[in-house]
């Protein structure tokens, strides 16, 4: 078996019984793809939109460029205004009429009639701005010209985003995976109707009562545990929302359950009793049917997603370009100073604690190399090879990690990475704060604002992994595009200036 395949298995059968490992439910996909590795398709609509407000100032800047005799340069204000004024109309009629939905049971047809009517209200905008504005040398043909080709140009973008959204919804890129706590009518409802629907995968069942009275599945998916195993399970990286399915009148149990789920990284919502099967086909609808991520104004955390992936690639890919030559340098340093590959791979924790790779250069003999950060370093460590010392104290060790950046696992600000299992101590870290996996709600960063704080390298206590973990959550709540830039300009002088830290 290989190895992905292997893990994959791990992930579902970890805290299922030997009689029911072969129960892999009926929604379950074939592959499990986490979060992260979706979250690239959910966020294309600011992709889509992008692209279209490219393509409607092109059509815009082209129908006056052709209609009008003189340059564009040379144009009176009054007679460009219809045509900025409809352009601004289309674009934001697009986004108006929910065109970047692309609804599961919305048909082209209707999506394209939608851009046709968005259009034409457009052209209604520019007709009036420019009878309104009219200095006796506007003729037709410009609005003709700009009319028909932002249609077109227009509906075909659209018709090509549709086939993206329906090509990625049949290999279940926009197919949220949920998980139910609570073995219950409300569950099982819920169940139901996301296997006649197929528009959601329904995973796992947890349920807190004592095995008794569990049953093994519900409607053939499966009860993997209590809340306990849900929050330890491996399945955590790849789920996209909990659903807590209890009774609401059982107020002890909520409380209860949701304080217990506010440990992970993971949405969590409640799923009340709606009265009729219409509401409850409707609450059922809202938790499946936003495949991709709003345009909406009210909610800007997909829309800082996207734009710190954008930052990420914006300023990482040239960074990479740009320090590939003393990459090759530190790398032929590294393997001249001492035997072992010039590359140190490790298992960390990443966004919605997924596990992934983060490259270093090696900076321990590699006989001594702790993936799993057993024991943290120390000063004057004698696992740190010469070349390492300095490596570690200019960090240039971690500018491997530019890889990580472009290939999307992690971010250029964000709460550093820890290994998987690291410990403080001899308890596992996570283990000590129970925010703990509250700093893994965003990708994880090659500096951040903790270690510009002076929170870097080995933690020695609980006090230490608070303070850390503060700082993250803090960051988390604040970040933005100008608050990612102050922390990076203030990334080299503080590293620079710390010469207390050990790493």
């Amino acid at each position: 078996m290989a190895v992905a395949e292997l893990a994959d298995r791990l992930v579902f059968d970890q805290v299922v019984a030997p009689e029911q490992m072969h129960q892999r439910g009926p929604m379950r996909p074939e592959r499990l793809l986490s979060v992260r590795e979706r979250q690239s398709r959910r966020l294309a609509a600011h992709t889509f939109r992008g692209f279209d407000l490219v393509a409607i100032i092109g059509v815009t800047v082209l129908s006056m460029e052709i209609g009008f005799s003189e340059s564009l340069l040379h144009i009176t204000l009054s007679r460009a205004l219809p045509f900025i004024a409809g352009a601004l109309v289309l674009a934001r009629l697009i986004r108006s009429f929910g065109l970047y939905r692309f609804g599961r049971r919305e048909s082209l047809a209707t999506h394209l009639g939608l851009v046709g009517l968005a259009a034409a209200v457009a052209l209604a905008v520019v007709l009036v701005v420019g009878w309104v504005t009219a200095d006796g040398s506007t003729t037709i043909r410009p609005i003709v010209a700009w009319s028909v080709t932002s249609e077109i140009a227009i509906g075909a973008l659209h018709g090509a985003w549709s086939g993206f959204v329906r090509r990625w919804r049949r290999q279940g890129w926009l197919t949220p995976n949920v998980v139910v706590v609570g073995a219950t009518e409300h569950g099982k409802e819920l169940i139901g109707e996301a296997i006649e629907r197929r528009d959601m995968n329904v995973i796992g069942v947890f349920d807190d009562r004592r095995r008794g009275r569990t049953p093994q599945n519900v409607l053939g998916v499966p009860v993997l545990g209590s809340t306990e195993d849900l929050i330890n399970h491996r399945m955590v990286p790849f789920i996209d929302l909990i659903v807590v399915a209890v009774d609401p009148s059982a107020s002890a149990r909520v409380r209860d359950l949701t304080a217990r789920l506010a440990v992970l990284p993971n949405r969590v919502t409640l799923l009340f009793d709606q009265g009729t099967a219409a509401k409850r086909t409707e609450a059922i609808r809202q938790l499946s049917n936003a495949p991709l991520a709003p345009i909406d104004p009210h909610r800007d955390d997909d829309r800082q997603a996207f734009a710190k992936r954008l930052q990420d690639l914006i300023i990482g890919v040239p960074l990479l370009v740009l320090v590939s030559p003393i990459l090759a340098a530190i790398a032929l340093a590294v393997r001249l100073d001492s035997p072992g590959p010039a590359f140190f791979r490790q298992r960390r924790h990443g966004f919605n604690n997924e596990e992934i790779t983060v490259w270093k250069f090696r900076s321990m003999r590699q006989e001594a190399a702790d993936a799993r950060a057993e024991r943290q370093v120390t000063k004057n460590d004698d696992r740190v090879t010469k070349i390492g010392r300095v490596l570690r104290s200019t960090s240039l060790d971690e500018l491997p990690q530019l890889f990580n950046v472009v290939r999307g696992e992690m971010s250029l600000v964000g709460p550093r990475p820890h290994a998987v299992g690291m410990k403080t101590g001899d308890v596992e870290s996570a283990q000590l704060v129970a925010e703990y996996a509250h700093r893994h709600r965003i990708k994880p960063g090659m500096t951040g604002w903790a270690a510009i704080n002076g929170s870097r390298g080995p933690l020695h206590g609980p006090a230490e992994v608070s303070r850390r973990v503060a700082l993250d959550v803090d960051y988390i709540d604040r970040h933005s595009l100008w608050f990612d830039l102050r922390v990076m300009v203030r990334t080299l002088p503080s590293m620079l200036g710390d010469r207390d830290s050990i790493r």
